[in-house]
């Protein structure tokens, strides 16, 4: 058909695709590869420090970014003068008793009235004490086979042992017998002029009580080891030196073969360095 003059002419259009080879990730790659830059830097950066700081100095790095300090610097009024602002735990004025350093310094006990070789002094010396006063009478000659004097790590140890032929205790009970007074009488005279922190612990045989009574081992052993701190304040020795009371009942058996043997029956007074 033949063309009229007056039709408008069609526009011509182009539709251009392009074909890609392969398809498009995405830039999460990008994000994973600055992490592992990152990751890099810093671990270059913790190897220059080891290197080129002093052991003091790592140590006040360290003490930085602990937890612990951090909590102390918060309850603080001043600030470090070390490396980055930082101080250490060990740092003098931190310490409990002021004049000392280290960690060895921290644990020494707020009551000790010198260091470790003064307090192991201060024991010995309680237990020659304790050793000439039980030979002072006849009546405390016969009684000093039920006491048996222990060095331990925390100081010394005197064990009052109950035997076939002695009792501290009223069978069943909390009452001392009148030689287990005399006993502790004697502790506590001998104990008495002398310094240092002082623990009681009370230990029962494995007899149990009898059915329908009111009581267990271990408030038995706990109220004797009270019995025993009451008599040795009457005795002489100061109610601030005393820092543990406890009933063990039968866990800590003397003759661990014969749980019903008397001789299980026993206070432990330590006299602590």
């Amino acid at each position: 058909m033949a063309k009229s003059a007056d039709e408008p002419v069609r526009p011509i259009i182009v539709k251009k695709i392009t074909v890609v080879a392969g398809g498009h990730h995405g830039g999460a790659w990008k994000v994973a590869y600055a992490d592992f830059v990152t990751a890099m830097m810093a671990f270059f950066l913790l190897l220059w420090i080891l290197g080129a700081t002093t052991e003091k100095q790592r140590k006040g790095i360290a003490d930085y970014f602990s937890p612990t300090l951090v909590k102390n610097r918060k309850s603080g009024t001043g600030s470090g003068t070390g490396l980055l602002g930082g101080t250490s735990l060990t740092a003098q004025d931190k310490l409990p008793h002021p004049g000392g350093s280290g960690n060895k310094a921290i644990t020494i006990p707020r009551d000790a009235t010198g260091g470790p070789k003064e307090g192991a002094k201060r024991t010995q010396l309680a237990r020659q004490q304790v050793e000439k006063k039980l030979q002072s009478t006849e009546r405390l000659r016969r009684l000093a086979k039920q006491v048996r004097l222990v060095d331990t790590t925390e100081g010394v140890r005197i064990d009052l042992v109950d035997d076939a032929n002695f009792s501290m205790f009223r069978l069943g009970t909390t009452v001392l017998t009148p030689e287990a007074s005399d006993l502790l009488a004697a502790l506590g005279e001998a104990l008495g002029t002398g310094g240092g922190g002082v623990t009681v612990r009370g230990h029962t045989d494995a007899l149990p009580f009898a059915a329908g009574t009111v009581g267990n081992n271990w408030s038995l052993s706990a109220g004797r080891a009270e019995a025993t701190r009451q008599a040795l304040l009457r005795d002489g020795i100061k109610e601030d030196r005393f820092r543990r009371i406890e009933g063990v009942a039968d866990r800590e058996l003397l003759i661990p073969a014969n749980p019903h043997d008397p001789r299980n029956r026993r206070i432990s007074i330590t006299l602590l360095n």
